[in-house]
């Protein structure tokens, strides 16, 4: 009888030392925090129990209404984007051609780069007076913009020759947040890429050469076979990249400076405004308050998509 327990006991002692490292680094800190979010929780002094006040006081905030709406812009900016932008290049890198493998390499490069690095080379580019995008303007005759500085909502951009100006909440994203929405794009590419190419080698030939027995062409190839089949795959970038992109911080914080939410705060994300509360004013009950909204709605966001989304995956 205890031989018998102690055999089924073994896989959970070899895995205690790394549940004990989880546990510590991991799971305490979080009810840690939980706990902290339930408190006027500052830097020195007594702390003062709230109960749900700090959860209370986010729908109140017209910041944190700001970032979780900047957030938003920048997720549907970037995950379609960069979702469609990766799949049509894994295509186009699956293709029998010249060089192949020295392109994969290039595309994948960005993303084993330091962010932060990135980020600086993009405030160049962005730079409104020697950036690379102004002098690209400029050479296509069209007038400078000032970018990372400039706050209004791409839509009244578009409209400003009308004289029509949208509400800030109908305006869109800021043309300083679409800048961050280009770098991240670019950023992250590669590693969407290479995704989609494990994706596509993982297909059997042979459907596509009943395809190509039954008439299809490249079109009715791709519709028919590749895209189906790839669902699992395209299911995975889509939930990862949404994710990721909820929690975007560097970015924000490197291209703007560390005031970044500048200018008039179109580009403060939700972890830029978490930052602010808890390492800039010292609001370490509202910080964590912050934290576990984000975590709700990442998590109502992938529940979602699992009950919409995976409806539509076919596994082979």
């Amino acid at each position: 009888m205890n031989k018998g327990l102690l055999h089924r006991a073994k896989p959970w002692l070899f895995l205690l030392p790394v549940a004990a490292i989880v546990a510590a680094f991991r799971f305490i800190p979080m009810l840690y925090a939980l706990t902290m979010s339930f408190y006027d929780w500052g830097l020195a002094g007594a702390q003062r129990f709230l109960g749900l006040g700090n959860y209370a006081a986010l729908l109140r905030d017209e910041r944190f209404g700001q970032a979780l709406l900047n957030t938003v812009h920048y997720v549907i900016g970037v995950v379609p984007t960069g979702l469609f932008l990766a799949l049509f290049i894994a295509l186009l890198l699956n293709q029998k051609v010249r060089a192949r493998g020295l392109f994969r390499t290039a595309y994948f490069l960005p993303v084993i780069t330091s962010t932060v690095a990135i980020s600086l080379v993009w405030k160049w580019i962005f730079n409104p007076r020697i950036g690379l995008a102004n002098q690209l303007l400029q050479g296509l005759g069209l007038p400078a913009s000032p970018w990372l500085d400039e706050s209004r909502g791409l839509l009244n951009l578009l409209l400003a020759p009308t004289g029509a100006e949208l509400p800030r909440l109908l305006a869109g994203p800021s043309l300083a947040m679409c800048a961050i929405i280009i770098m991240s794009v670019w950023h992250h590419l590669g590693y969407n890429v290479l995704i989609f190419l494990a994706g596509l080698q993982s297909i059997p030939q042979y459907y596509y050469e009943a395809a190509s027995l039954d008439g299809a062409g490249r079109w009715q190839s791709f519709r028919h076979v590749t895209w189906p089949l790839l669902s699992p795959t395209t299911f995975y970038v889509l939930l990862m990249t949404s994710i990721t992109s909820f929690q975007m911080f560097i970015q924000v914080y490197t291209m703007e400076g560390p005031t970044g939410g500048n200018p008039q705060g179109t580009t403060r994300t939700l972890v830029y405004y978490l930052y602010e509360k808890g390492f800039a004013e010292w609001e370490m009950g509202y910080a964590n308050a912050i934290a576990f909204a984000l975590f709700l709605i990442i998590l109502a966001l992938t529940l979602v998509q699992r009950r919409v989304v995976e409806k539509r995956v076919h596994y082979q």
